[in-house]
């Protein structure tokens, strides 16, 4: 049996609710702070993985101790080329894109 609560709401109608429909610029700006934090989470687990320090890090890639945090705590709008040089220099890593 088959019980539905109308009061229940999924994950994506909080978001409309709390920051507009996607493609609004309030969404938009919310999208990219998320995306800015899961980045700064791979990047934070990948060092962890590496067991480096953040300073040990920074230090690999010509970079300052205090801009790896930032972009691991997703305060950071990191370009592409950076986070070529984190992960694939700094880390040893491969990094794959896709667009959907």
């Amino acid at each position: 049996m088959k019980v539905e609560n109308e009061h229940i709401k999924t994950f994506n109608q909080h978001l409309d609710q709390r920051y507009g429909a996607i493609g609004t610029e309030k969404r938009v700006n919310f999208e990219i702070k998320a995306k800015s934090f899961a980045i700064g989470e791979l990047v934070k687990e990948e060092r962890k993985l590496a067991k480096l320090t953040q300073e040990e890090l920074a230090n690999k890639v010509g970079a300052k101790k205090s801009f790896i945090s930032r972009i691991e705590n997703g305060h950071s709008d990191i370009q592409l080329s950076t986070l070529y040089k984190l992960i694939e220099l700094g880390l040893g890593r491969k990094i794959n894109l896709t667009i959907q």
